[in-house]
């Protein structure tokens, strides 16, 4: 048996030398453009971005021509989130998130073949088709669900980081959560062990604005920002809209993790174009509401801007991108599609016992 032993952690913010620190940063603009983007990195992102979106949209496609079964949540609209801090992110670093997980995994770099085949059920997906939208996996990638128990993959990418803080790999494990699930009870347990311990985990918060059809101020309590505080760990409030400062402030806060030997939490506020799932008309929300984010906020438009603006490409070549993207993305529904049903053998494989 291999005993751990974990030291408690004095966290800087609690010296008593007399000075006030804000434990909450905020990040609304980007103020380090030429230490963190190059062009080429804001095409890769552009490009990953417009994937995501369009990968999404032919996802909605399939489920609306009932090819896809069961619960199907779509990530469109949020899109610079996921992007932002995947930029800033090292290669030993884990990954883990809820159930709106889709994007998550093409940002890990995984082929959007199996993932499009596992949510319409087929052997070549991922999870070889018994994990549907929910429950996505990629060992070789270093990604470790798709959860479908709200805030239960909290606990879990807690335990991860202690194994990087074990074997002492300089990994981060990179924790993803919605606004609905900041409220769950084991967040807190995690929270606590997590700056007790010092273990190199970074906590973000997805805010969209709604816990399925129910909005932040009807569910929420002060500040998710600041749900860390009791525990010692500091916060951030990023414009999720906008990849760019999603890139700078991911930068601060996974060097802050894995220098300083603490958990950060990063308040990410951003929106969801779509209802909580497929099954869901939305209509908690207005139209002018959507729209308004659609057309002022929309986080590809607002780096398509960028990238026009600075002269560092031109809309013919963006829109020949999205061009080619869209038919990529038919090709993955097609192979989808066109992929065999598992064996039924496969109901007793991968599990525990039969």
């Amino acid at each position: 048996m291999v005993n751990v032993v974990l030291d408690r952690v004095a966290l800087p913010l609690f010296e008593d030398d007399g000075m006030e620190r804000s434990m909450v940063k905020t990040f609304e603009t980007s103020s380090a453009w030429d230490q963190f983007f190059s062009k080429d990195s804001l095409l890769d992102a552009y490009k990953l971005m417009l994937k995501m979106r369009r990968f999404e949209e032919r996802a909605g496609a399939l489920y609306t021509q009932r090819s896809i079964g069961g619960y199907c949540h779509l990530y469109i609209g949020q899109e610079a989130v996921v992007t932002g801090i995947q930029m800033a992110q090292k290669p030993q670093d884990t990954v883990i998130t809820a159930y709106r997980d889709h994007a998550h995994m093409l940002a890990c770099g995984i082929d959007p073949n199996p993932i499009m085949a596992e949510l319409t059920g087929r052997s070549a997906g991922c999870s070889k088709g018994k994990g549907g939208s929910m429950h996505m996996f990629s060992r070789e990638k270093n990604f470790y669900g798709g959860h479908g128990i709200v805030g239960g993959q909290v606990s879990i990418g807690t335990g991860m980081a202690m194994g990087h803080k074990y074997k002492k790999d300089q990994g981060v494990c990179v924790t993803y959560m919605g606004d609905g699930a900041a409220n769950q009870g084991q967040v807190y347990e995690s929270f606590n062990m997590a700056a007790i311990w010092g273990l190199p985990v970074l906590y973000v918060i997805e805010d969209n604005g709604y816990s399925m059809g129910t909005a932040i101020g009807r569910h929420a309590a002060g500040d998710f920002s600041q749900r860390g505080e009791p525990y010692g760990i500091e916060g951030c409030v990023v414009d999720g809209q906008d990849v760019l400062v999603v890139r700078e402030a991911a930068e601060w806060a996974l060097n802050v993790v894995r220098t300083e030997n603490r958990p950060i939490l990063m308040h990410v506020k951003t929106y969801r174009y779509r209802g909580h799932s497929m099954s869901d008309p939305g209509l908690y929300r207005s139209k002018d509401e959507v729209e308004d984010f659609k057309t002022n906020k929309d986080p590809i438009l607002n780096l398509q801007k960028v990238l026009i603006d600075r002269k560092l490409a031109t809309l013919d070549l963006l829109t020949a991108m999205d061009d080619k993207i869209k038919a990529e993305m038919k090709v993955v529904a097609d192979f989808a599609l066109e992929a065999p049903l598992p064996d039924v053998a496969e109901l007793y494989t991968d599990v525990y016992a039969a």
